[in-house]
């Protein structure tokens, strides 16, 4: 039974009823994307091991899939689990490792690098990972990602040097890059369109308790272990969870497309030039946004006229150029970019306002993102479960959702003092976390309904790896604004108790305030006064940040607005109707009035 390609029902949202007479069937949403080609036509043997596999429109309607089995859907479930969990807390539990670290490598003024390689390195890698996904077998890919992953927390708990950790966190970036992608892949391929909103809700819900309970344990764990051994027991269980997943997952055979082709083949045919450019672009742009220098903003607009140039020619591209022709698509990408860039300012910067503000523990200090990040996931489940039940758009929920984000950052900026009582601040930040999920949620399910259902696996890959983007634009741009504003704070500060003379202790006191939040409330570091001027200096910072990023969200509602909410059927639907209308006029001018 062969599966024939239409073009005209596409559209998640379109009422799929091209249906053969015959014996074939479009390809719809339930067609599985892992391991496939978007050129290639599917057979319906491919789609399911079943013989009589049954594909309903899409309608609402679910389809059928042959069990897993729970011996490996738990496999599954709890290795990816595991490897989400790691990636999301290293993003999160450096905050509350960074004085430590810092004072051990005596790199206070280079603690930023911290987070930002680590962010880089997973924003840089994200495309060439989707790519390569569609070449060999998730599980393969998931290996790979685990592997690397682990060999990174093993480079930087054994670091002597800033520059040995700085590569560590790169190395397991590296790693990182794919392991969100892939996950949504198979969440896209393992289960059904009717469940799919709670799976990817549950994916999130994930992410966002590594996210929370991340920098809760390093921050609980580094004064009992300290931090080296943090990193180093990473290692032993990523590579074992990338591994669970690798043996798991149930062999599927692959496209008519690659089937035939020798490993050496498929390695040929990657875009490697392109994915060199796409990575040199992405590094040298984040580069040049984090330090606020132009050099590398001028190589990286350079590596990226190249990379179009080479998209444009090579047969099998990273990203297919037609794909940013969609003004839907692209806004959606550029809208989740500068989204998740705010989200982020909340992450990191929350438990060093703990830290800074409050002078509360480490562990403290972590646990502030627990009610932001249960937001989160209550969130992205409730959507899925309770709404997004059904293909189609989801236009208005999504700018009701971002709305209510802005709002909330807004507010962060007013709550983030000293002054605020404690249960005032945990409401802001769960309100911010719970309208995150939801739009998080609402915006994958808009966007998979603005998108071809041929492209979905390419379009879903894309958005990952904007999100990536946006973790490195948040810490990276943010932690320039915020150090900006702070160093400017402390120097005026301190100049007016020294009667605008400023001492050399003072000097490298402005440095490692910056660098190590934990040191305004260290004993025997500050005066009274000079604390007073610490915490004025963070509360500052943190204002000034807090506001930025709030207008960054108005930036993403006229985005996200402008991605509209008709679908590629429906507009194809419409195109035909005004084409039909326009050759009836021109046939019988009569009928034009």
């Amino acid at each position: 039974m062969t599966v024939r390609l239409t073009e005209d029902r596409q559209g998640l949202g379109g009422d799929d009823r091209s249906y053969s007479s015959t014996t074939s069937a479009t390809a719809n949403e339930q067609t599985p994307l892992l391991g496939s080609d978007i050129s290639s036509v599917t057979t319906a043997r491919q789609i399911s091991p079943e013989p009589e596999q049954t594909i309903r429109d899409g309608d609402g309607k679910d389809d059928e899939r042959p069990p897993l089995g729970w011996k490996r859907g738990t496999a599954i479930i709890l290795s990816m689990l595991c490897l989400i969990f790691f990636q999301a807390a290293n993003m999160s539990g450096i905050s509350t490792t960074q004085s430590s670290i810092a004072a051990d490598l005596d790199s206070y003024q280079n603690a930023m690098w911290f987070t930002s390689s680590y962010m880089i390195s997973v924003s840089s890698t994200a495309p060439l990972v989707g790519r390569l996904s569609m070449v060999f077998s998730p599980g393969v890919m998931v290996f790979i990602c685990a592997t690397w992953f682990a060999i990174g927390a093993l480079t930087v708990s054994v670091a002597p040097t800033f520059g040995v950790f700085i590569l560590g966190r790169v190395l397991c970036g590296v790693g990182s890059g794919g392991i969100m992608t892939l996950c949504m892949i198979l969440v896209m391929q393992l289960t059904s369109k009717k469940k799919r909103g709670l799976w990817i809700g549950l994916v999130n819900a994930g992410f966002t308790i590594g996210v929370s309970t991340g920098a809760v344990v390093f921050g609980a764990l580094l004064p009992v272990i300290g931090w080296r051994l943090l990193f180093g027991f990473q290692a032993p269980l990523s590579f074992f969870a990338g591994l669970g997943v690798a043996l798991s997952i149930p062999h599927r055979p692959s496209t008519h497309h690659n089937r035939d082709k020798s490993l050496f083949v498929k390695l040929a045919g990657i875009d490697y030039l392109g994915a060199l450019t796409l990575t040199a672009t992405i590094t040298a742009l984040l580069y040049s946004l984090s330090t606020y220098t132009r050099a590398p903003l001028a190589i990286s607009l350079l590596s990226f006229a190249l990379f179009l140039r080479i998209e444009s020619r090579h047969p099998d591209p990273i990203i297919p150029l037609h794909i940013f022709s969609s003004r839907g698509i692209l806004l959606s990408c550029l809208s989740q970019l500068c989204f998740m860039a705010s989200r982020w300012t909340v992450l990191f910067y929350a438990p060093i306002f703990i830290l800074a503000v409050r002078g509360l523990s480490p562990a403290l200090a972590g646990s502030v993102l627990i009610p932001t990040n249960l937001g989160f996931g209550i969130g992205g489940l409730l959507v899925g479960w309770l709404h997004i039940k059904r293909s189609g758009s989801f236009w208005l929920p999504s700018l009701i959702a971002l709305s209510i984000f802005s709002c909330s950052l807004f507010e962060m900026s007013f709550v983030s003092n000293s002054h605020t009582q404690y249960g005032v601040y945990i409401a802001v930040l769960f309100i911010n976390g719970l309208c995150t999920g939801a739009a998080l949620n609402y915006t994958l399910a808009h966007l998979l309904h603005l998108a071809p259902t041929k492209e979905h696996f390419i379009v879903t890959g894309l958005l990952a790896t904007f999100r990536g983007f946006a973790g490195s634009f948040g810490t990276g741009i943010g932690g320039g604004v915020f150090n900006r504003i702070l160093k400017g704070a402390l120097t005026r500060g301190f100049l007016e108790l020294g009667d605008g003379a400023l001492t050399e202790r003072r000097e490298k006191l402005i440095a490692v305030l910056i660098g190590s939040p934990a040191a305004v409330w260290q004993e025997g570091v500050l005066s009274e006064t000079e604390r007073q001027v610490a915490v004025g200096g963070y509360e500052m910072a943190l204002r000034g940040l807090y506001i930025c990023a709030a207008g960054v969200t108005l930036l993403v509602l006229a985005l996200q607005a402008g991605t509209g909410w008709r679908g590629p059927g429906e507009e194809k639907k419409k195109r035909d109707e005004e084409d039909i209308r326009g050759a009836v006029a021109e046939a019988d001018p009569a009928m034009e009035t």
